[in-house]
């Protein structure tokens, strides 16, 4: 089955937990050559992916192969036509979410403002229906709260951030220390 998954997707990419550990990967992987290369429901793609996950780029995104879960949620947007996105191992990314690594320039509606990359730490979580702006880092364990919009970034990580904007609303290495 790797063969054939192989002859459509980067190597690198049918390894770790959802193919050794159960048949998840490959279900994604014909299920990703059926809708994306097949039927052409959505472009191609270098790894499996759900083709209701809209992906500029997929070789602007790095991720780990155990975390090719996040590409399987509905309505995942990541926009990164230029500019990269990074995802931490063991980051979770929800449906709906929006990761956006370049904005139209308001001067100019039909122009883009120069792209900015998006990094998440390790062991994050990215809420359902949030958006991640350009130039946004996220440290570790960084927790985003559903419908928020991450306009800055939260290197230091280890905390719970929701609203619009983003803010601190728990600091995790103090609830941790208190139990």
């Amino acid at each position: 089955m790797k063969l054939v998954l192989g002859l459509f997707f980067d190597r690198e990419y049918l390894k770790g937990r959802h193919f050794d550990e159960g048949l998840s990967g490959y279900i994604w992987g014909f299920r990703s050559i059926w809708t994306r290369n097949i039927l052409r429901l959505a472009p191609p793609c270098r790894f499996p992916a759900n083709h209701q996950a809209t992906i500029s780029n997929s070789d602007r995104i790095e991720f780990h192969p155990d975390d090719l879960n996040n590409f399987q949620s509905p309505g995942t947007y990541l926009q990164n036509f230029a500019g990269n996105i990074r995802l931490g191992h063991g980051t979770y990314i929800a449906p709906n979410v929006g990761i956006i690594t370049a904005n139209h320039d308001p001067a100019n509606l039909n122009q883009h403002i120069e792209a900015k990359d998006v990094i998440i730490g390790e062991s994050c979580w990215v809420g359902m229906n949030s958006i991640v702006l350009p130039g946004v880092t996220l440290g570790p364990r960084t927790i985003v709260g559903a419908g928020s919009v991450v306009t800055k970034s939260f290197p230091e990580g280890q905390c719970v951030i929701a609203g619009n904007p983003a803010r601190v609303i728990k600091n995790l290495n103090e609830s941790r220390n208190t139990s």
